[in-house]
């Protein structure tokens, strides 16, 4: 069993999430996870940094922990030619810690360079182009490639791993984890959701399986619920919904209102670790193996000490369970 801690740069600044991925290392953590976006979700988020820039820091700051992209769309924003170097690039900072995750993104990032929002279906299409580039870039020399949606002319990444990055897939539903299972290295999911894993593995998927959990600490439960309804209360909106809506003031009105008492019923809160576990179990339960701590509680010191003292042990002693 791995865990992960959700670097939230919707969230934090760009300094304060190096600062939190160097003290997740110390914590113990096997690997963080950070979005890759243009907005945040909600307008009081307040931030939403470079990924490439924060990761580039990251690499040098830290020793073992590994890196992740929780997760990055390579078809509208940017171009995957463009992805694929960048991967490459901090897999060389990160001397191979970094997996690059993939997905087929939200109109809330994507809209921003004027090209449209297609539908799920020519997304996912677009998504199978992107990564056929990114692996085609990786594997060295020039290449040129025309697809129904995507052109890559005459490229070349020169600086290169000896291995390739890993590339996680992203999946809400059977076709995408089909295309996880085809193209992918592992899979990426937010909902304990045992279906989802079992079609990836049924259909070839033999990589790693990440999950989301979401958590909130705090000294007490109200206090907990409060920040986790107003950090994390988007995440109940459903992936259809979060897919479509293109700013974050959309979010905020379509989110007003969620409740403290909807969000206690998703998240593992407050200062029981048993609440936590029973959370974290969910996860375990449906199939995941990368399981990615979320905190959405008002402070990361105190959530990096509770994990450290209450949850790291219980986790990692937790067995997975068979598919089927």
């Amino acid at each position: 069993m791995k865990v992960g801690y959700k670097l939230f740069a919707e969230g934090f600044g760009p300094r304060e999430i190096v600062e939190q991925a160097v003290r997740a290392e110390r914590a113990g953590f096997d690997f963080v996870e950070i979005s890759d976006h243009f907005h945040p979700w909600l307008f009081s988020h307040g931030h939403s940094g470079f990924v490439w820039s924060m990761l580039a820091a990251i690499a040098e700051r830290t020793e073992n922990i590994g890196l992740a992209t929780g997760v990055t769309c390579p078809i509208l924003r940017v171009h995957p030619a463009i992805v694929a170097q960048a991967a490459a690039t901090t897999a060389l900072l990160s001397e191979g810690r970094f997996t690059l995750g993939v997905g087929s993104g939200e109109r809330l990032n994507e809209h921003v360079v004027g090209r449209g929002w297609p539908s799920a279906t020519i997304r996912h299409e677009m998504l199978r182009e992107a990564v056929t580039i990114i692996r085609m870039l990786w594997s060295g020399g020039y290449h040129s490639y025309r697809g129904e949606h995507l052109v890559l002319e005459d490229a070349r990444v020169f600086d290169l791993p000896e291995e390739p990055p890993p590339i996680a897939v992203a999946a809400g539903g059977r076709r995408a984890a089909e295309l996880a299972a085809e193209l992918g290295d592992g899979l990426f999911g937010t909902e304990p959701d045992r279906t989802l894993v079992t079609d990836y593995r049924e259909m070839g998927g033999t990589g790693p399986a990440y999950g989301e959990v979401p958590l909130a600490w705090a000294a007490d439960d109200g206090s907990a619920l409060e920040s986790a309804r107003e950090i994390f209360r988007f995440g109940l909106t459903g992936w259809k919904v979060q897919s479509e809506l293109p700013n974050p003031v959309n979010f905020e009105a379509a989110t007003s209102l969620i409740s403290r008492d909807a969000m206690g019923d998703v998240f593992g809160y407050g200062p029981d670790p048993e609440r936590h576990l029973t959370v974290v179990r969910e996860f375990v339960k449906a199939g995941y193996d990368h399981l990615v701590l979320i905190n959405a509680g008002p402070d990361p010191e105190g959530f990096f000490t509770f994990f450290e003292e209450e949850l790291s042990g219980p986790i990692r002693d937790m067995v997975q369970m068979p598919l089927g």
